[in-house]
């Protein structure tokens, strides 16, 4: 059998450890000739397929490393054109791949699936930091990013609180809160905006007047798809023929316009940005990884291919890819983490009856 893995969109702490498992596995158990594609899809879909073998050797030593040995992308999209596609296909057919392990979020999986009409057989496995895959409890790459964004609340908490300032941690998450929540939970912020609430601006006020009296700080978290009732995400840039083209970023910036002229504090805002990608995964990541990777190279040896795997009930298990292209995880607006922060007085920027 021979079997290419690729890592898809955006990098993540815990790709390797994916690659590594996968690999050990399929050669130890599977009999298996492992190929890497370089660049995610892209590495498919040029006239020459950019492509190395992976050997015991070549994964070794990468458990702990960060991004991912094979290099990745977020706006190759080999269903793009008849041209593209049909080259994607007879690459596929040239390289003799039996099947491939793609490893990436909900964008990767469509493309997966959308190949399945060339004659790609593919296993997923889900990846992001913004832990926004149907179907899955917990993507691996989430913790560590939570843990990141949980740091730099709690180094930006000990400067508003010397000087006295309204700060904004703006953190990624296009339309799923959970990295801005579970990180502004643990890294104790006053108030959270999320995606999945559209926040009311003088609710936002309300609370920092109130702190300025009493704590004289307030730490502010917010996801990068919220936005103020009434108006639109923020959009940084477009990015022509991606398969996801709008770009978000700076909604810190704008409610920190917003807030400034109703507040005596001053109002600073600051973007983590791809900081929360980067560094090595925590240990829960690596295990999880190593789980999924695992799991996958099961799946492909037992030709159970078009399907991803996945965490349900605490448990490593597979659905159906189909189940999780173009699909996105959002928070429930009565998930108990939500119910947990309004009851602990954490602000959602929500107006409250009086």
């Amino acid at each position: 059998m021979r079997v290419a893995i690729l890592t898809g969109g955006g990098d993540c702490p815990g790709l390797n450890a994916v690659i590594r498992a996968v690999t050990k596995s399929l050669i130890r158990h599977g009999n298996a000739e492992v190929l890497g594609i370089a660049d995610g899809f892209e590495g498919l879909m040029g006239e020459n397929p950019r492509v190395k073998p992976l050997t015991w050797d070549e994964v070794s030593g990468i458990l702990h490393q960060g991004g991912t040995i094979l290099g990745t992308s977020n706006s190759a999209n080999p269903l793009r054109d008849a041209a593209t596609l049909e080259q994607t296909g007879k690459n596929i057919q040239a390289l003799g791949l039996d099947v491939v392990v793609a490893i990436g979020g909900d964008g990767t999986m469509s493309l997966a699936h959308g190949l399945a009409q060339v004659g790609l057989q593919c296993v997923g496995v889900p990846k992001t930091i913004d832990n926004d895959i149907a179907n899955c409890e917990r993507s691996f790459g989430f913790d560590t990013a939570v843990a990141t964004v949980t740091e730099g609340l709690r180094r930006i908490e000990s400067t508003a609180m010397s000087h006295h300032r309204v700060m904004i941690v703006e953190t990624m998450g296009r339309h799923a809160g959970w990295l801005a929540l579970e990180a502004g939970i643990a890294g104790a912020a006053d108030i959270i905006l999320l995606p999945e609430i559209d926040y009311d601006l003088q609710a936002v006020i309300d609370v920092c007047r109130a702190r300025e009296e009493r704590q004289r700080y307030t730490i502010i978290c917010i996801g990068e798809g919220a936005k103020e009732s009434g108006a639109s995400q923020t959009v940084r840039e477009r990015v022509e023929n991606s398969p996801d083209p709008v770009r978000l970023g700076g909604v810190g910036h704008v409610l920190r316009e917003r807030l400034q002229p109703h507040l005596k504090s001053e109002v600073r805002t600051t973007v983590l940005g791809h900081v929360q990608r980067g560094g090595d995964p925590t240990p829960f990541d690596r295990v999880l990884a190593t789980r999924f990777g695992h799991h996958a190279a099961q799946l492909v040896m037992r030709g159970q291919f078009g399907r991803m795997v996945t965490l349900q009930g605490g448990e490593i298990t597979s659905v159906e890819i189909s189940q999780v292209a173009n699909v996105q995880r959002t928070i429930a607006l009565d998930h108990s983490l939500l119910v947990m922060a309004r009851d602990i007085g954490i602000s959602l920027g929500e107006r409250l009856p009086p």
